[in-house]
């Protein structure tokens, strides 16, 4: 695992806040000159521990108004199964997430839509046409309290 100290750790926290944060601007937040924060990003960027950087959409204001938490239970939990399930999930467009979880579901996906009538597309065009899909139960999202992407490193 890599190693952070609180400067790497004030980077990832300002980046998560706002990924156009330019090397010059990150270099004024922590009193440091552009070469050596420069350095530090390209470092954790080739590390992995920076995967990519993108932007965040509010879902409602693209007419993405139904969020559903989606469980699923597999019928088969042998190894070449639930690889293919895997493969076939993560192409389906409305699914923004995909969980690999533990207790009565295996998965849990959270499905992004215009309605319900979209969702019951989704259901039964094309997360029925799985192979491996045992069962579902649907969760519908009233409100979100907290969507947060920020978190941060322990110290090394």
């Amino acid at each position: 695992m890599p190693k952070f100290d609180e400067t790497d750790k004030f980077i990832l926290k300002y980046l998560q806040e706002d990924a156009k944060l330019t090397t010059k601007e990150l270099a004024g937040r922590l009193n440091l000159s552009p070469t050596p924060v420069y350095e530090r990003v390209k470092r954790m960027e080739n590390e992995g521990v920076i995967k990519r950087y993108v932007a965040l959409v509010d879902r409602e204001k693209v007419g993405k108004d139904l969020m559903v938490l989606c469980n699923i239970r597999l019928k088969e939990h042998e190894q070449k199964a639930g690889a293919q399930f895997v493969k076939e999930i993560v192409e389906l467009e409305e699914v923004v997430e995909c969980l690999n979880i533990s207790g009565d579901y295996d998965f849990q996906v959270k499905v992004v839509v215009e309605d319900m009538r979209e969702y019951q597309s989704f259901i039964m065009n094309k997360l029925a046409s799985l192979a491996n899909i045992g069962s579902t139960q649907s969760i519908f999202v009233m409100g979100e309290i907290k969507n947060e992407n920020v978190f941060l490193p322990e110290l090394s």
